[in-house]
């Protein structure tokens, strides 16, 4: 480290520096004549009104920076044929707009759904266990043609009318349950004909039973004048047990010429369990055809008893349109859209003869001309 004292002094410093000075002064000053020199270069117009004094401040900066020379106004419109339109030029340029969203795949209109209970092509099956479903109606099975405006009831006896004349028949269905039957009174009562009950199968056992009231009342009916048909309560779990069924309504006709059909009724067995219960829709369907052929056979006409469930839901129609339908509903108006030519109209019917409550029938066959 120096200490002040070491410090020299160099006396010769000085002469130099000022030279420097002079050499910078007389650069500058080159530079600024020769910039006033090109400022009074001839130049058009344009350059001359636009090139008066300036001091020198200002010349340094017009060297330094790009002189922009703009035309006279005169030279943009004098002689020109150009419109102001011409100048608008925004529309050169690609004007940003919205884009539209892209639109998605068009949804695909649903037809309203149809209520069932009103397009006319389903049916209200109500079951057993009060549950209910509407049921499409086949187009391959053939409908009724009944207009039920025509019907007419009279004091339990409901009868069917065309241009005033009545065309029906009214019936009732008898087994032991009614016990004696006073047949002479029925048929004053205005009861046509009756539907006997000849035996039934146990639902349990499988027991072939004759109803113990049927041979009377075939009798005595016939006696009474009343045209006579009769049914038959099967449990057969196959068509051999059908036909079984078949043979012994025919062997206990005798010879009794009977002038209404022979009716099978397989139907659901409530609140208890059936040998029937474990069969198919196609097997049910089987042994009803296997036991009405067998008394086609025999020369006698033949019924098919039901309700609307069983007709519907049980067994299929379709391989059963040989055979007439006898139709179980009670109430005012049936609503079974297929073809039925007997109705069972009422559980509950009075008639004069009869003890209690008794079925109602209506046939729209007269099966004795039959």
């Amino acid at each position: 480290m120096k200490m002040p004292d070491d410090f020299d002094d160099h006396s010769s410093l000085a002469p130099t520096v000022m030279m420097s000075i002079l050499a910078v002064t007389a650069f500058v000053a080159v530079i600024l004549v020769m910039v006033l020199f090109l400022n009074h270069k001839p130049k058009n117009s344009t350059a001359a009104s636009a090139s008066r004094p300036a001091d020198s401040a200002q010349a340094v900066q017009e060297a330094s920076s790009p002189v922009i020379v703009y035309p006279e106004t005169d030279e943009l419109v004098g002689g020109s044929d150009l419109h102001p339109d011409d100048f608008d030029f925004w529309d050169m340029y690609p004007q940003e707009t919205e884009e539209p969203e892209p639109a998605g795949e068009p949804e695909e209109s649903q037809p309203p759904e149809e209520d069932p209970s009103t397009d006319g092509k389903h049916t209200l099956v109500q079951y057993a266990d009060g549950k209910e479903e509407w049921v499409l109606i086949s187009p391959y099975l053939p409908k009724h043609e009944y207009d039920f405006t025509k019907l007419v009831c009279q004091s339990d006896l409901m009868k069917y009318y065309e241009n005033g004349k009545q065309t029906s028949y009214v019936g009732v269905d008898i087994s032991k349950f009614q016990d004696y039957v006073d047949f002479v009174k029925v048929k004053k009562a205005g009861i046509d004909f009756v539907m006997l009950r000849v035996g039934a199968r146990g639902y349990g056992t499988g027991q072939l039973i004759l109803d113990e009231y049927f041979l009377d009342n075939i009798k005595r009916a016939t006696d009474a004048g009343l045209n006579v048909g009769v049914y038959f309560y099967s449990q057969a779990i196959s068509e051999a047990e059908a036909i079984e069924e078949a043979n012994m309504v025919l062997r206990n006709l005798g010879d009794y010429k009977i002038s209404y059909p022979v009716a099978y009724d397989m139907e659901l067995v409530e609140n208890d369990t059936a040998r029937t219960d474990i069969l198919t829709r196609e097997e049910k369907t089987a042994i009803a055809k296997a036991f009405l052929d067998t008394v086609a056979a025999a020369g006698h006409k033949t019924l098919l008893y039901g309700n609307k469930e069983w007709l519907i839901k049980e067994i299929d129609m379709s391989k059963l349109t040989a055979y007439d339908v006898w139709l179980s509903q009670a109430a005012d108006i049936p609503d079974y859209p297929y073809r039925f030519s007997m109705w069972q109209y009422s559980y509950e019917g009075s008639v004069d003869g009869i003890t209690g409550y008794v079925d109602m029938n209506i046939s729209f066959v007269n099966y004795s001309e039959k």
